[in-house]
């Protein structure tokens, strides 16, 4: 077994006085697609935000327990959230692209980061982050047309693009395909499967066929808890607890 690159322990999160987790204990292994499902309001994506700090954002939250990104606790008091952030990288539901061109949503993590010196290395990086999201071939000759002009999957598949160019260890996304007809949705899928050589990725989907498909390690969350936390053919074909089993064959939820 590999060294986990997350690694989260008696993971408590509050809004205010609610909790919204309940000691929350997982690891995330290099190179995997880790899958978290559930129903809605279980808790999957506050544990997500958590990953990269973005719950820092909402007032009155607090977090407890420990979550070390490749064994350095992320909520130390040294630790720079920037950095944090860019090294792990995050897909939102809704496709968000800058309105502005396809070239400069991608330029401008590296450009605010000053990972380039020069115009010849920074289009080195746009042109490899846009293979890597499946996207080149598309664009390739339009990257000073509007980003939003693009169909709703390739928009998705360009902040994909976005996040990779900012050389992330770990992509988080958070239900990134719900918004996306079922043509792009495989794309993104076929995409994961792809991204998954280079990175570590974990998937939020309300999508259990989604989860089967994608990923190796797959989490139940009920309520704030982690019911259960697998290898996917198992929580699909042998789940160890009972409301896992109700949860996938449709009896809950």
């Amino acid at each position: 077994m590999n060294s986990p690159v997350i690694s989260v322990q008696d993971l408590n999160f509050f809004y205010g006085e609610k909790r919204a987790l309940f000691n929350i204990s997982l690891e995330v292994q290099p190179r995997q697609v880790t899958a978290l499902i559930g129903p809605s309001g279980c808790g999957k994506s506050t544990f997500l935000r958590c990953l990269n700090r973005m719950n820092d954002t909402i007032a009155q939250t607090r977090v407890e327990g420990k979550i070390l990104l490749n064994g350095a606790d992320i909520y130390a008091p040294d630790v720079d959230v920037v950095d944090l952030r860019q090294r792990v990288g995050m897909v939102f539901q809704k496709p968000n692209p800058f309105p502005q061109s396809i070239y400069e949503n991608v330029a401008f993590g590296p450009r605010v980061l000053g990972m380039t010196k020069s115009k010849s290395e920074l289009d080195g990086i746009i042109e490899s982050s846009l293979k890597r999201a499946a996207l080149w071939e598309d664009v390739k000759d339009k990257l000073q047309d509007d980003a939003l002009s693009l169909a709703l999957g390739q928009q998705q598949r360009l902040c994909i693009a976005r996040v990779i160019a900012i050389q992330p260890e770990v992509i988080l996304m958070d239900e990134s395909t719900s918004a996306l007809d079922p043509v792009a949705t495989l794309r993104v899928e076929e995409l994961i499967a792809e991204l998954k050589e280079h990175y570590t990725i974990v998937i939020v989907t309300h999508n259990m066929q989604q989860a089967a498909r994608v990923s190796d390690h797959t989490g139940l969350f009920w309520l704030g808890e982690l019911v259960e936390f697998s290898p996917t053919s198992q929580i699909f074909m042998k789940p160890k607890e009972e409301l896992t089993e109700a949860y996938i064959t449709g009896r809950m939820g």
